[in-house]
C-alpha cells in the first residue's frame, strides 16, 4: 500500500498558528458545525471548511459557499461511491495530489437547476445517506463526490480522507463535505487567515498531521500475529510479531524477561536499517546501537526492543537511501540529502511503536536512544518515557558527519564528537 508522505508531526501549532484540539473539532461536526482543516505547508498548504454531509442544511451550505470558491466536494467511502454508481470523473487521473474525482451529481426530486445553497445541502444528504440508491441522482451535476482512500489519513495526507475520517470519528455516516477557502481577493487563505477566519466564526481549527497522531494514538492499529522463542548471542528473547492494520507492515518485537516485573521497562525503539543492522554499514550507527540496547537489555535482565520496519532511512524507503548516500559522495550532509530529493528530513512516526508497548502492557520506559525528538514522539502517543538513557556513540571516519549533522541539525545528544579516536569502536 502507497502511504503518502508527510513532513510534520503532531503539533499544537502550524506554522506558527495556534491550533485546536481534535476532540474539539469532533464534537463541533457531531453538533453539525464546520471545522477548519490546514494541511502540510509542504503538501497544498491549504485550509479547507469540512461539515458533516449527513447534516448538511442550507444556511451551513451557504456559509460554505460565501467563504470559498463554490466548488462543493463530498468525500466518500470507495464502497459508498460503488453503491451509488459513480465512476471516475476520468479514466486517468493526472491531479497533482491525485484527488480522485467522481462524476459530478445532483439530487433527482426536490431541486430546482441544483446549483442554489438548499439543491446542494439535499444532494450533499442523498450522497451521505445510507438508504439512498444510485437512482436518487441525476449526472452530472453541482456537486463533486471524492472517493477516500481506505485507511483515511494513515494512507493519505488529505482532506478528502480527513472528511471522512472526522465525520466517521464523530458518530455520523462516513461522509463530509469540503470547500477550499478563500479570501475576498479570491486567493488561497494561508495559515494566518484562517486561524483568524475561525476565531471570527467560533469554528475548530486543526491539522492533517493532528488527526493522524489522533488516531494512531486513540485506535487500535497493530494485531500480534506470532509469538516464539529467539535465542540470540545476548540470550533468549521472545519475538512478537506484529502487523499493522492500516499499511501492513510488519513489525516485531523482543521482550526479554519478565517485563511484567521492571517498571519502568528499559527499552529500546529502533528503526530499520537494512545497510547498517544487515550489512554492518558504517556509514551510520544503526547496528552498534542495536546491539548494544540488545546487550544492556540483556544485562538488566529485562526489557524490550521494538524493531519497526518501513523506517529505512528515517522512513524515505531503501532505495531512496541510497540515492541520498550518492548526494552525500557529492558532498551533502544526510539532511539536504533527503531534502534534495524531495522528501522529508525525517518521515518517521512512532505509532506503531506506541502500540506494540501498549500491548505488552508497557506503559512506562526507560528509552534507550540520543534522540530527544523520539521521546517527546512517544510521549505524545501516551507512552511515558520516565528517563532518556543514551546510548554511546561510535564515531568513524565513515560516520563522523553523519553524527556531528544529527547532532547538529537534528538535536541529537551527542557528545564532542570531534576529538574522539576514530579507531576506538575496534579496540
Amino acid at each position: 500500500m502507497n502511504i503518502e508522505h508527510s513532513s510534520i508531526e503532531s503539533t499544537e501549532q502550524y506554522v506558527g498558528v495556534r491550533l485546536d484540539p481534535v476532540e474539539n473539532a469532533i464534537a463541533d461536526l457531531a453538533a453539525g458545525k464546520p471545522v477548519v482543516v490546514v494541511d502540510d505547508e509542504d503538501r497544498e498548504n491549504e485550509g479547507d471548511l469540512i461539515f458533516s454531509a449527513e447534516l448538511a442544511t442550507p444556511e451551513v451550505m451557504a456559509f460554505a459557499i460565501r467563504w470559498s470558491s463554490g466548488v462543493i466536494c463530498v468525500a466518500l467511502p470507495g464502497e459508498r461511491l460503488d453503491a451509488l454508481d459513480l465512476p471516475p470523473m476520468t479514466r486517468v487521473n493526472e491531479d497533482r495530489k491525485q484527488t480522485a474525482y467522481a462524476v459530478s451529481v445532483d439530487a433527482r426530486e426536490g431541486v430546482s437547476t441544483g446549483i442554489s445553497a438548499a439543491d446542494r445541502a439535499l444532494t450533499t444528504r442523498l450522497l451521505a445517506g445510507p438508504h439512498s440508491g444510485a437512482g436518487d441522482l441525476t449526472r452530472p451535476g453541482h456537486v463533486f463526490p471524492l472517493r477516500a482512500r481506505e485507511g483515511g489519513v494513515l494512507v493519505r495526507v488529505g482532506h478528502t480522507e480527513a472528511a471522512v475520517d472526522l465525520t466517521r470519528l464523530a458518530g455520523l455516516e462516513p461522509a463530509g463535505a469540503l470547500v477550499e477557502l478563500v479570501n475576498d481577493d479570491g486567493t488561497m487563505q494561508r495559515a494566518p487567515q484562517l486561524r483568524e477566519f475561525a476565531d471570527e466564526h467560533g469554528l475548530a481549527m486543526i491539522s492533517i498531521a493532528d488527526l493522524v497522531t489522533y488516531r494512531r494514538r486513540t485506535e487500535v492499529l497493530v494485531e500480534r500475529k506470532a509469538s516464539t522463542r529467539l535465542p540470540t548471542e545476548f540470550g533468549d528473547f521472545t519475538a512478537y510479531g506484529y502487523r499493522t492494520i492500516d499499511d501492513q507492515v510488519e513489525h516485531v518485537a523482543l521482550v526479554y524477561g519478565d517485563i511484567a516485573g521492571c517498571d519502568p521497562v528499559l527499552a529500546r525503539v529502533h528503526s530499520e536499517c537494512l545497510t547498517g543492522d544487515v550489512f554492518g554499514s558504517r556509514r551510520c550507527d544503526c547496528g552498534p546501537q542495536l546491539r548494544e540496547a540488545l546487550s544492556r537489555i540483556a544485562e538488566a535482565g529485562c526489557g524490550v526492543v521494538v524493531y519497526l520496519r518501513g523506517h529505512e532511512g528515517r522512513g524515505i524507503g531503501l532505495l531512496a537511501k541510497l540515492q541520498a548516500y550518492q548526494l552525500q559522495d557529492g558532498g551533502r550532509d544526510t539532511v539536504d540529502a533527503n531534502l534534495d530529493l524531495g522528501l522529508p528530513a525525517d518521515a518517521r512516526h512512532y505509532g506503531a511503536a506506541s502500540q506494540i508497548l501498549r500491548d505488552l502492557k508497557v506503559d512506562s520506559v526507560r528509552l534507550l536512544t540520543n534522540n530527544p525528538e523520539k521521546v517527546s514522539h512517544l510521549e505524545a502517543y501516551g507512552v511515558e518515557v520516565a528517563e532518556r538513557v543514551p546510548l554511546t556513540p561510535r564515531p568513524n571516519e565513515h560516520n563522523l558527519a553523519y553524527l556531528l549533522t544529527k547532532r547538529d541539525r537534528m538535536g541529537h545528544a551527542l557528545p564532542d564528537l570531534s576529538g574522539r579516536d576514530l579507531n576506538e569502536e575496534n579496540r
